[in-house]
């Protein structure tokens, strides 16, 4: 069963109204006009229809030449036999993925979510496996001198091999079978399971200001080149904080547009907000997920504000990409070619393909039997996607190459 890619085509540019208050200069946003080519292959049938619709993207980077656009874009195609999970186990729900250098698949799942006649069944929170699906080891959960998310949310294996985990529990959730504390630690494993270190205690958080605690972190990478962590800092704070990798100590941090971030505690978090007005507000809502590509842009996903912006590892603005007409920013993953040169962006019911560079976008990935753009996601050195769907599920788009649009006029 193919995956179907959609190749979208630019349109003549019409400026943007960008309210007096925005730090930057007026921006133009594309008006962009896409004719839909959808190939559905099932077992040996192939059907292929043509949809023509128009969608509506706010950005603050000019739409790209003909002569600038990718030369291809990406296919896919689903793998329903992945993850293989060992008869003995259920797992609840999938929150987040990382890879691993051995392209070993870490799974961060919530046991608690089970039904209670699956409860005595439930696998470890965390549960890795292979590119082909198949069990490695399992481990994770509250143990001693450290303190465990009550809801886990985000995983993320960094370069040295460590494993870094983080939660989003608020007291106010008052979901069953979870304490009325707020997860604003992240924590550190070897891959074996063995506690390293944590930044930030639970229920400790004083707010955006707080340098030593996070407020229920949704996303967090370490960048190579400066072995910093970079937290999308994220249901309960409104914010991206950096710190330094081996020693937790505080670095540097930065709200929307690079804004200092103001103080907005909403537990239970909002749900996805109304279309965004033009560039959208001046603060972060959720900031759901977080990437710093090799050249040292760091991309974060504003999940609530339906917008990617993109900044310098020192927290200066660059660009942003607001698409209000469905939801969109919800996780981030980089393709893993050397110069990086798309950025997945997962939205509703697909997985939106991005030009890194220009943030135009040149395809989306949907079709029978995908999960949506699900909650974060993660590629291998492949090429191939991996995504967490909490409720849904796990599901992996093995990469087939690249391929070229068709040629429109």
């Amino acid at each position: 069963m193919w995956v179907y890619n959609r190749p979208y085509h630019g349109h003549p540019k019409k400026k943007l109204q960008v309210t007096p208050e925005l730090s930057v200069c007026k921006e133009e946003v594309n008006i962009v006009k896409r004719k839909i080519l959808g190939y559905v292959v099932l077992m040996a049938s192939v059907i292929v229809a043509g949809v023509q619709g128009q969608r509506h993207l706010f950005t603050t980077v000019a739409a790209q030449t003909p002569a600038d656009r990718v030369a291809g874009v990406p296919t896919f195609q689903l793998d329903p036999s992945w993850p293989k999970v060992p008869a003995k186990w259920k797992l609840g729900d999938a929150s987040s993925i990382g890879i691993d250098a051995q392209d070993h698949v870490w799974v961060l799942h919530r046991p608690r979510t089970l039904p209670a006649d699956q409860v005595s069944m439930a696998a470890p929170p965390v549960i890795v496996f292979d590119g082909a699906g198949n069990f490695i080891q399992a481990w994770g959960g509250p143990g001693s001198g450290y303190e465990w998310p009550e809801r886990e949310h985000g995983i993320h294996i960094d370069y040295k091999g460590f494993v870094w985990i983080g939660g989003n529990n608020c007291p106010a959730r008052g979901l069953a079978g979870l304490k009325p504390v707020g997860d604003d630690q992240l924590l550190k494993f070897t891959q074996s399971g063995k506690f390293v270190m944590q930044i930030g205690h639970s229920s400790e958080s004083t707010g955006n200001a707080d340098k030593k605690n996070l407020h229920q972190p949704a996303d967090a990478v370490v960048y190579r080149k400066t072995n910093e962590l970079f937290v999308a800092d994220g249901y309960g704070n409104h914010r991206v904080i950096v710190f330094d990798a081996d020693t937790g100590q505080f670095k540097r941090m930065w709200g929307a547009f690079g804004n200092k971030p103001i103080d907005l505690d909403q537990c239970p978090p909002p749900s996805l907000n109304a279309v965004p007005d033009g560039p959208g507000p001046q603060q972060f809502s959720i900031v759901h997920a977080i990437r710093v590509s090799n050249d040292g842009l760091v991309y974060v996903a504003d999940r609530e504000n339906r917008r990617v912006q993109v900044f310098t590892t020192d927290g200066k603005f660059i660009k942003q990409l607001v698409k209000g007409d469905a939801p969109f920013a919800r996780d981030l993953a980089l393709s893993p070619d050397e110069k990086q040169q798309f950025l997945y962006v997962g939205g509703g019911t697909e997985i939106v393909v991005l030009d890194r560079k220009t943030l135009e976008v040149v395809e989306s990935i949907s079709g029978v039997g995908m999960l949506g753009g699900g909650h974060h996601m993660a590629t291998d050195s492949k090429g191939n996607i991996y995504v967490a769907a909490t409720n849904r599920g796990l599901q992996k788009l093995e990469f087939k190459g690249i391929s070229s649009p068709p040629n429109h006029k």
